[in-house]
């Protein structure tokens, strides 16, 4: 079994991993996290006992304990999710997002070289990323992996920045790297800044629903889960040096996203008297707010033998349930951590 190095596994993406590879007995996992406000060890209950899993609390940017670290587990991978991840936030505090996003994975890039070298093994460098490296589209088209860059806030261009860095180990030092950018994922567990559970709370605690501008900016969603097994087929049949794209084919708005949660909401839990779209309240759009992204995954199709499971409709409505169900995870993050207020805002007066 192979031995794997998550970094940020206890965040959205990075935590939906670790569970499929611990339950599905895929790989012996070493979950790296800092523990920053959107760690959550929580969102891994469900394989905190396993054998097959194990956790250090670790910031990507102490090189010192990141090659011990290398040295003690001795893995066959690093999967790369670590990484400050919220556009506003971004806009708010953007030397975190250089720190974490560009020095954290140069820190990583060079410890896993200099492990490799060492260690003689069959090992793999992979680094998730994101579709927001490549800019904003138009109303037609689609993000290829030949894709120019052309990041717009301070996180994608943290993230591009960490995308060249890795290609650059690749080519300069031989590391054997794997890149994948993808599209905006959803699902269980996600921390409620971000839009999908935002308004999923918002609505249940009888609070305006935000929507930036007249809400037309598109998004192409990827349920959380089906990236996570993109991901280990990366790992395990990808092509070192490739980067691959991976995309739910799920184009939407933001106002049909928000328009979608509310009628479900309406079905699943009603109210007394109206609808929660009742509840939608339009606001000053954020700066730098990319009009368009979809990506197109026929590379990852063709090659790999990829396709998502959930369509937008099938992953919207599991969501949508999960946070109905599960308070106990999400209602300690309201009332100590986020408790929903707008991040993101530049002083208009400057």
């Amino acid at each position: 079994m192979k031995k794997v190095i998550v970094t940020g596994g206890a965040g959205f993406i990075g935590s939906a991993l670790v569970r499929h590879l611990v339950k599905n007995q895929l790989a012996e996992v070493m979950n790296l996290d800092k523990l920053t406000y959107a760690g959550n060890p929580e969102s891994l209950k469900e394989v905190a006992d396993s054998p097959l899993y194990h956790f250090i609390r670790l910031d990507i940017c102490d090189a010192p304990a990141v090659k011990r670290l290398f040295a003690e587990f001795q893995p066959d991978a690093i999967m790369h999710l670590a990484a400050e991840s919220h556009v506003d936030r971004s806009i708010d505090g953007p030397l975190e997002f250089v720190r974490t996003n560009v020095m954290g994975t140069a820190v990583l890039l060079d410890a896993a070289t200099e492990y490799w070298r060492k260690s003689g093994r069959d090992f793999r460098f992979q680094h998730i990323s994101t579709d927001e490296v490549y800019g904003s589209l138009g109303a037609e088209g689609f993000f290829t992996e030949a894709t120019p860059y052309d990041p717009s806030s301070p996180y994608s261009a943290s993230k591009a920045s960490s995308d060249h860095l890795v290609r650059a180990w690749g080519r300069t030092f031989g590391l054997p790297v794997l890149i994948s950018n993808c599209s905006n994922n959803y699902g269980p567990y996600h921390f409620p800044e971000k839009l999908i559970p935002l308004v999923i709370l918002n609505a249940l605690d009888s609070r305006p629903l935000p929507i930036y501008g007249r809400g037309d900016n598109v998004r192409d969603w990827l349920y959380v889960e089906d990236h996570a097994k993109a991901l280990w087929l990366i790992n395990q049949q990808g092509v070192p040096g490739e980067t691959y794209n991976i995309g739910g084919h799920n184009e939407r708005t933001n106002l049909e996203v928000v328009q979608t949660i509310c009628a479900i909401l309406d079905e699943l839990r009603p109210k007394s008297s109206g609808s929660y779209a009742d509840q939608i309240v339009f606001v000053a759009d954020r700066p730098g707010h990319d009009r368009r992204y979809a990506i197109d995954a026929e590379k990852l199709r063709l090659r790999l033998g990829w396709t998502p499971d959930e369509t937008f409709d099938s992953g919207i409505r599991k969501t949508v349930r999960w946070y109905l169900d599960n308070a106990w995870w999400w209602q300690p993050i309201r009332n100590r951590k986020y408790s929903g207020e707008r991040l993101g805002q530049l002083n208009r007066n400057q």
